[in-house]
């Protein structure tokens, strides 16, 4: 069984917990992600390792409750167990020989680029964080990101922290001001990592997507992780889950996105009716 060592609310749906799993920690790198149950009844959901402890042998997880499945997982504490914990999964972000990086991170996806741009940093690469979200009260991991990176630029759509606008624009700036990338890195939201890639083709920069879709096994049995890159069909469990953004169909990869989002809704409120016959 997999303990939890940690649990913390970072926002009012966003949820940080540090899991004791001291083989996961052992192996797990910058995008990379787990596979868990939170029930023995329960279904098997991805999550990216958003930092490890190889000392004292921990992966945290942050998760946004969206579905039933994080729904139940938010509801166990310090001192509860995971049913399963598998990992680590898919492929490391590949970091060495990167000079000066931008990492771009939207939203939740922010818990995934930050152990990205700790890495980097830790290996001496200059790193240009830009955070988006849509307001003050959605804001996670903002002293992480200041010491991960050389330059932090934070986004909002409604201008409550940082600047108004959106991720692309303070991108943008960036590179007309002058700032030379090897590499850009976009994770967030599929709509996001669409246009943050649109514009770095503009400008002929080599750009890294993190792809996070319906997956099952995570080992590239089921299909359910499809994607089209290149005009190829790769599996993002174990092709991915980074690919290069240029090449990534993101408009099929929103489509087959939003197949289940009635059945998700569906699977969520008859969870929170559980819990609220519980409390009755």
């Amino acid at each position: 069984m997999y303990s939890i060592v940690r649990k913390k609310q970072l926002n009012e749906t966003v949820m940080l917990m540090e899991i004791l799993a001291p083989q996961v920690a052992k192996k797990a790198e910058p995008g990379q992600f787990i596979i868990l149950r939170a029930t023995e009844d329960g279904e098997r959901i991805p999550l990216t390792v958003a930092d490890y402890d190889r000392e004292k042998g921990t992966v945290t997880i942050i998760f946004q409750i969206v579905g039933a499945t994080t729904k139940v997982l938010s509801t166990l504490n310090e001192g509860d167990s995971l049913a399963d914990f598998v990992g680590p999964l898919g492929r490391a972000t590949k970091t060495e020989g990167l000079k000066k990086v931008a990492v771009v991170g939207g939203g939740v996806g922010c818990a995934i680029a930050y152990p990205v741009a700790k890495k980097l940093h830790g290996q001496g690469c200059e790193v240009h964080a830009i955070v988006g979200f849509r307001n003050r009260d959605l804001v996670i991991l903002e002293d992480e990101f200041r010491a991960a990176s050389d330059k932090l630029v934070m986004m909002s759509d409604d201008g409550s922290v940082g600047e108004k606008g959106l991720v692309t624009d303070a991108l943008k700036r960036l590179i007309e001001s002058g700032e030379q990338y090897d590499e850009v890195i976009a994770i967030g939201p599929l709509i996001m990592m669409k246009f943050v890639s649109k514009l770095t083709k503009e400008y002929n920069i080599p750009t890294v997507v993190s792809m996070n879709p319906i997956m099952i096994d995570g080992t590239g049995m089921c299909g359910g992780c499809r994607l089209s890159v290149g005009g190829e069909m790769k599996f993002a469990c174990v092709d991915g889950p980074e690919f290069d953004g240029h090449q990534v169909d993101f408009d099929e990869a929103m489509d087959r996105a939003s197949m289940y989002k009635d059945f998700e809704r569906h699977a969520y409120e008859k969870t929170c009716n559980l819990f609220q016959r519980e409390v009755e």
